[in-house]
Protein backbone atom coordinates (compact mmCIF):
# COMPACT_ATOMS: atom_id res chain seq x y z
CA UNK A 1 0.00 0.00 0.00
CA UNK A 2 1.58 2.94 -1.41
CA UNK A 3 1.11 5.87 1.37
CA UNK A 4 0.20 9.49 0.43
CA UNK A 5 3.03 12.10 -0.22
CA UNK A 6 2.36 15.71 0.62
CA UNK A 7 3.66 18.42 -1.17
CA UNK A 8 4.82 20.26 2.44
CA UNK A 9 7.26 16.95 2.49
CA UNK A 10 8.56 17.10 -0.68
CA UNK A 11 11.34 19.09 -1.82
CA UNK A 12 10.88 22.90 -2.44
CA UNK A 13 10.63 23.71 -6.23
CA UNK A 14 13.37 26.72 -7.42
CA UNK A 15 10.75 28.02 -10.24
CA UNK A 16 7.33 26.62 -9.34
CA UNK A 17 5.94 27.59 -12.71
CA UNK A 18 7.97 24.83 -14.24
CA UNK A 19 6.29 21.74 -11.53
CA UNK A 20 7.74 18.82 -9.83
CA UNK A 21 8.48 16.67 -12.94
CA UNK A 22 10.26 19.24 -14.89
CA UNK A 23 12.55 19.54 -11.22
CA UNK A 24 13.13 16.18 -11.23
CA UNK A 25 14.01 15.22 -14.75
CA UNK A 26 16.92 17.71 -14.36
CA UNK A 27 17.61 16.15 -11.56
CA UNK A 28 17.92 13.06 -13.03
CA UNK A 29 20.62 14.55 -15.80
CA UNK A 30 22.64 15.03 -13.16
CA UNK A 31 23.43 11.33 -12.20
CA UNK A 32 24.11 11.03 -16.21
CA UNK A 33 28.37 10.27 -16.72
CA UNK A 34 28.03 10.46 -20.52
CA UNK A 35 28.47 14.29 -21.07
CA UNK A 36 26.88 13.74 -24.57
CA UNK A 37 23.78 11.98 -23.06
CA UNK A 38 23.69 14.55 -20.71
CA UNK A 39 23.62 17.35 -23.44
CA UNK A 40 21.28 15.42 -25.15
CA UNK A 41 18.80 14.94 -22.26
CA UNK A 42 19.56 19.00 -21.46
CA UNK A 43 18.05 19.75 -25.02
CA UNK A 44 14.95 17.61 -25.08
CA UNK A 45 14.55 19.29 -21.49
CA UNK A 46 15.09 22.80 -23.19
CA UNK A 47 12.34 21.97 -25.78
CA UNK A 48 9.78 20.27 -23.03
CA UNK A 49 10.33 23.86 -21.11
CA UNK A 50 9.39 26.12 -24.35
CA UNK A 51 6.40 24.17 -25.11
CA UNK A 52 5.58 26.06 -21.90
CA UNK A 53 5.10 28.82 -24.45
CA UNK A 54 5.01 27.88 -27.89
CA UNK A 55 4.70 31.58 -29.01
CA UNK A 56 8.30 32.10 -27.71
CA UNK A 57 10.41 29.36 -27.89
CA UNK A 58 11.97 30.11 -31.45
CA UNK A 59 12.97 33.83 -30.11
CA UNK A 60 17.10 34.34 -29.10
CA UNK A 61 16.55 36.01 -25.96
CA UNK A 62 13.72 33.51 -24.87
CA UNK A 63 16.21 30.46 -25.50
CA UNK A 64 18.72 32.64 -23.48
CA UNK A 65 15.93 33.04 -20.68
CA UNK A 66 15.54 29.13 -20.96
CA UNK A 67 18.93 27.99 -20.77
CA UNK A 68 19.33 30.42 -17.52
CA UNK A 69 16.64 28.94 -15.71
CA UNK A 70 17.83 25.09 -16.45
CA UNK A 71 21.34 25.73 -14.41
CA UNK A 72 18.90 27.58 -11.80
CA UNK A 73 16.60 24.94 -11.31
CA UNK A 74 20.13 22.84 -11.04
CA UNK A 75 21.36 24.77 -8.57
CA UNK A 76 24.11 25.36 -10.70
CA UNK A 77 25.44 21.83 -10.98
CA UNK A 78 24.43 20.95 -14.34
CA UNK A 79 27.56 20.63 -16.50
CA UNK A 80 26.22 20.71 -19.99
CA UNK A 81 27.19 22.61 -23.07
CA UNK A 82 25.30 25.73 -22.91
CA UNK A 83 25.22 27.87 -26.41
CA UNK A 84 24.94 30.73 -23.53
CA UNK A 85 26.98 31.80 -20.85
CA UNK A 86 26.30 29.85 -17.78
CA UNK A 87 24.37 32.50 -15.15
CA UNK A 88 26.83 32.87 -12.42
CA UNK A 89 25.07 32.40 -8.95
CA UNK A 90 26.95 34.70 -6.74
CA UNK A 91 25.61 37.17 -9.10
CA UNK A 92 21.50 35.94 -8.95
CA UNK A 93 21.71 35.57 -5.11
CA UNK A 94 23.65 39.03 -4.37
CA UNK A 95 21.51 41.17 -2.75
CA UNK A 96 20.95 44.41 -3.78
CA UNK A 97 21.74 48.21 -2.11
CA UNK A 98 19.49 49.03 0.46
CA UNK A 99 18.19 52.67 -0.79
CA UNK A 100 17.89 55.13 2.03
CA UNK A 101 14.54 56.16 2.67
CA UNK A 102 14.03 59.47 1.38
CA UNK A 103 13.47 61.78 4.02
CA UNK A 104 12.28 65.54 3.88
CA UNK A 105 11.56 68.14 6.48
CA UNK A 106 10.12 70.18 4.09
CA UNK A 107 7.34 72.87 5.79
CA UNK A 108 5.27 73.51 2.86
CA UNK A 109 5.24 69.50 2.09
CA UNK A 110 1.76 70.16 -0.31
CA UNK A 111 4.12 71.46 -2.99
CA UNK A 112 6.39 68.37 -3.59
CA UNK A 113 10.05 67.38 -3.38
CA UNK A 114 10.43 68.41 -6.96
CA UNK A 115 10.09 72.27 -6.32
CA UNK A 116 13.01 72.10 -3.56
CA UNK A 117 14.81 70.33 -6.55
CA UNK A 118 13.46 73.39 -8.99
CA UNK A 119 14.72 75.76 -6.82
CA UNK A 120 17.98 74.15 -6.20
CA UNK A 121 18.85 74.11 -9.96
CA UNK A 122 17.15 77.69 -10.55
CA UNK A 123 19.88 79.07 -7.53
CA UNK A 124 22.96 77.90 -9.46
CA UNK A 125 21.84 79.60 -12.93
CA UNK A 126 23.06 83.00 -13.75
CA UNK A 127 21.06 85.65 -14.29
CA UNK A 128 18.55 86.61 -17.65
CA UNK A 129 15.81 85.38 -19.44
CA UNK A 130 16.30 81.67 -19.27
CA UNK A 131 16.08 81.99 -15.23
CA UNK A 132 13.88 84.67 -15.07
CA UNK A 133 11.35 82.14 -16.93
CA UNK A 134 12.48 78.97 -14.79
CA UNK A 135 11.57 80.96 -11.42
CA UNK A 136 8.31 82.45 -13.28
CA UNK A 137 7.41 78.58 -14.24
CA UNK A 138 8.60 77.61 -10.17
CA UNK A 139 6.12 80.02 -9.14
CA UNK A 140 3.33 79.27 -11.49
CA UNK A 141 3.82 75.36 -10.06
CA UNK A 142 3.47 76.40 -6.62
CA UNK A 143 0.36 78.12 -6.97
CA UNK A 144 -1.10 75.37 -8.91
CA UNK A 145 0.63 73.13 -6.33
CA UNK A 146 -1.29 75.38 -3.11
CA UNK A 147 -4.44 75.29 -5.22
CA UNK A 148 -4.77 71.47 -5.62
CA UNK A 149 -4.66 70.91 -1.73
CA UNK A 150 -5.82 73.76 -0.40
CA UNK A 151 -8.08 76.69 -1.01
CA UNK A 152 -10.03 77.16 -4.51
CA UNK A 153 -8.01 80.86 -4.62
CA UNK A 154 -4.47 82.42 -3.53
CA UNK A 155 -2.89 85.65 -3.64
CA UNK A 156 0.55 85.55 -5.78
CA UNK A 157 1.86 87.69 -2.96
CA UNK A 158 1.55 84.34 -0.77
CA UNK A 159 3.09 82.47 -3.47
CA UNK A 160 5.86 85.01 -3.51
CA UNK A 161 6.66 84.93 0.40
CA UNK A 162 6.85 81.10 -0.02
CA UNK A 163 8.91 81.36 -3.12
CA UNK A 164 11.36 83.67 -0.63
CA UNK A 165 11.80 81.44 1.92
CA UNK A 166 12.45 78.54 0.21
CA UNK A 167 15.15 79.64 -1.67
CA UNK A 168 16.42 81.65 1.26
CA UNK A 169 15.82 84.94 -0.67
CA UNK A 170 17.93 84.45 -3.75
CA UNK A 171 14.88 83.97 -5.71
CA UNK A 172 12.00 86.69 -6.87
CA UNK A 173 9.67 86.75 -9.97
CA UNK A 174 10.68 89.13 -12.64
CA UNK A 175 7.83 91.58 -12.64
CA UNK A 176 7.24 92.19 -16.12
CA UNK A 177 6.12 88.74 -16.35
CA UNK A 178 3.44 89.15 -14.22
CA UNK A 179 1.19 88.11 -13.06
CA UNK A 180 0.97 84.23 -12.06
CA UNK A 181 -1.74 82.53 -14.18
CA UNK A 182 -5.28 83.18 -13.24
CA UNK A 183 -6.35 80.79 -10.20
CA UNK A 184 -9.50 80.06 -12.08
CA UNK A 185 -7.08 78.88 -14.94
CA UNK A 186 -6.12 76.18 -12.87
CA UNK A 187 -9.42 75.18 -11.18
CA UNK A 188 -11.05 74.91 -14.58
CA UNK A 189 -8.28 72.35 -15.78
CA UNK A 190 -8.32 70.37 -12.63
CA UNK A 191 -12.06 70.11 -13.02
CA UNK A 192 -11.60 69.29 -16.66
CA UNK A 193 -9.29 66.25 -15.82
CA UNK A 194 -11.82 64.97 -12.64
CA UNK A 195 -10.10 66.30 -10.01
CA UNK A 196 -12.19 69.72 -8.75
CA UNK A 197 -15.29 69.69 -6.60
CA UNK A 198 -18.26 67.65 -8.38
CA UNK A 199 -21.16 69.71 -10.40
CA UNK A 200 -24.67 69.08 -8.45
CA UNK A 201 -25.87 69.96 -11.68
CA UNK A 202 -26.17 66.36 -13.27
CA UNK A 203 -27.40 64.93 -9.92
CA UNK A 204 -30.43 67.11 -9.89
CA UNK A 205 -31.35 66.08 -13.35
CA UNK A 206 -31.27 62.77 -11.71
CA UNK A 207 -33.64 63.80 -8.94
CA UNK A 208 -36.07 64.81 -11.17
CA UNK A 209 -36.32 62.78 -13.74
CA UNK A 210 -37.21 60.09 -11.07
CA UNK A 211 -39.63 62.26 -9.56
CA UNK A 212 -41.25 62.47 -12.84
CA UNK A 213 -41.59 58.72 -13.16
CA UNK A 214 -44.35 57.16 -11.52
CA UNK A 215 -44.52 54.43 -8.57
CA UNK A 216 -46.01 51.08 -8.87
Amino acid sequence: MEFLEYNTDRKQLIIPEYGRHIHKMIAQINEIENRDERNKMAKAIIGVMGNLNPHLRDVPDFQHKLWDQLFIMSNFKLDVDSPFDKPEEEVLKARPERIPYPRSNQKYRFYGNNINEMISVAKEWENGEMKDGLVYTIANHMKKCFLNWNKDTVEDSLIFEHLNELSNGTLKVNEALLPLTESSEFLKARSKHGNGPRSNTHSAKNRNRNNKRGRY
